[in-house]
């Protein structure tokens, strides 16, 4: 076992880097990379204990592949092989599948390390490669926009780095049980760390602009996966340390409820699905003990909806409610925004319903409320014209297709999870939800223009909405 994680680990690594040796296999290479972590993930899920492996005993440096890590490991793998199926036979050069290869490596390494100093290094490599994908295309726009990600990003793992320090020098040990016995401010830098790597609450109020001006296929990753490289730590440590558990919680409800409050009444379509993102990640948080499966369900639906959004005809939704789109495109764009919305038969159900069962009861109000945010949300899409493609119109490539059949067919597929759910008073209760979200919409959000500021997403903003974070978990963890 030992040797096989080891090999898994590192084979993104080698591959991503012989990519530029064998230019003419590019595609090939990166796509063989995710059948590998389809295979792990499996072999994972198979394994009855966690696969546990210390690599510096001294400095308390492990690994660990449990079926938490899975989850995320899996979610990676579909999303990256939708995002190469959708790149097939496409213009990208082989510096593109090298990042992606690299970024997919790097995002995994995450997912099995139980240590902040493994965590700190990988997330410093995804920093670098998610910030070449961005810029990939070498406008002026993104250009700047890759570089105030970066800045952001750095500035995030310099607070994380100086809270590992001191976790290490209480307990002489990186490990992630080190924070019990950690200072109060190592908690509080740390948390700020990867909260404004995972784009939780006012502390990921870059996303929004990040994600929506990317290329199609980078916020497909960044959205499906790379964000959740930022969650994955605090929820593996809410599960191994009782105190942080209520921390997580909070920051869960207080990010699902300012993401989609910002999400309601947005009408740029990649802005709407990034401002969900941030909304979403706020539901993997609420509930730890299922985060993984939420991770997973959350992953594809949002890959699925940024690969067609980057296909529709305006990325304005009043334009798009006059310019009709084809049927083919609107049955993928409802299905995955039925799934977000949690309605059966597909695995977004199972995961609502998995996370309302495993709140606290002081969240559930706040949670509901998000649900039903959510369905209105996407009520707005599921609710756009439609109409049969017209002979001679443009066709989709069958790269795309195939990128949007694997997402699909994952959120059918992954349902099987959690087949329990399917109970009468299990149903009822999304459905009411669902609907009456579609009414919020169709009498209310329809009819409404609301334009909220921006102001908190420009940059001197995200550098002073850090500091007011880090005064915010001084004050939450000083108990």
């Amino acid at each position: 076992m030992t040797i096989l994680t080891i090999a898994w680990l590192i084979l993104p690594f080698i591959v991503g880097l012989g990519i530029y040796l064998l230019p003419r296999l590019d595609w090939v290479l990166a796509f063989g990379v995710t059948l590998v972590s389809f295979a792990y993930a499996t072999f994972v899920f198979r394994q009855p204990e966690p696969i546990a492996l210390e690599l510096l005993d001294s400095f308390g440096v492990t690994l660990m592949a449990d079926r938490q890590s899975a989850f995320f490991i899996l979610t990676n793998a579909f999303v990256c092989t939708a995002v190469l199926l959708y790149c097939w036979r496409s213009n990208k050069t082989p510096f593109f599948y090298t990042q992606l290869t690299i970024l997919q490596g790097s995002v995994n390494s995450v997912f099995i390390c139980a240590d902040f100093l493994s965590v700190y290094v990988a997330l410093e490599v995804i920093s670098i490669a998610a910030f070449l994908l961005i810029t990939y295309s070498r406008s002026d726009r993104v250009i700047w926009v890759g570089l105030r990600y970066l800045f952001v990003s750095n500035v995030a793992m310099l607070f994380y780095l100086v809270g590992t320090v001191l976790v290490y020098k209480a307990n002489n040990s990186f490990a992630f049980g080190g924070l019990t016995n950690a200072p109060t401010e190592a908690i509080a830098l740390i948390f700020l760390g990867l909260l404004a790597k995972g784009g939780i609450f006012i502390s990921g109020l870059w996303l929004p602009l990040t994600h929506s001006e990317s290329e199609t296929p980078v916020s497909a990753l960044l959205s499906g996966v790379v964000v959740k490289t930022g969650v994955f730590p605090l929820v593996r440590c809410a599960l191994m340390l009782e105190d942080i558990d209520p921390i997580v919680r909070f920051f869960g409800v207080g990010t699902a409820l300012l993401g989609v409050s910002y999400a309601v009444f947005e009408q740029d379509i990649k802005r709407m699905l990034a401002l969900s993102t941030i909304s979403q990640l706020g539901f993997i948080l609420a509930a730890p003990e299922v985060g993984g499966f939420y991770a997973l369900t959350h992953g594809l639906v949002k890959s699925t909806l940024f690969l067609i959004g980057g296909n529709l005809p305006s990325r304005n939704l009043k334009e798009l409610q006059h310019n009709p789109m084809p049927n083919s495109l609107w049955i993928a764009l409802t299905l995955a925004s039925f799934s977000i919305s949690g309605f059966p038969l597909l695995s977004g159900f199972g995961a609502k319903v998995l996370t309302m069962k495993n709140l606290l009861p002081w969240q559930t109000i706040a949670m509901n409320i998000a649900a039903l945010g959510t369905a209105s949300m996407y009520g707005k899409l599921i609710f756009l014209p439609h109409e049969r493609l017209e002979e001679g119109g443009k066709k989709k490539s069958i790269g795309f297709w195939l990128a949007i059949a694997i997402l699909i067919g994952g959120l059918m597929g992954v349902s099987a999870f959690y087949y329990q759910a399917y109970t009468l008073a299990n149903i009822v209760k999304p459905l009411a939800t669902i609907a009456l979200g579609w009414l919020v919409y169709l009498l209310i959000l329809r009819q409404t223009t609301v334009r909220l500021p921006r102001m908190l997403e420009q940059f001197d903003h995200l550098m002073g909405m850090m500091s007011l974070m880090l005064l915010l978990l001084f004050w939450m963890v000083l108990p």
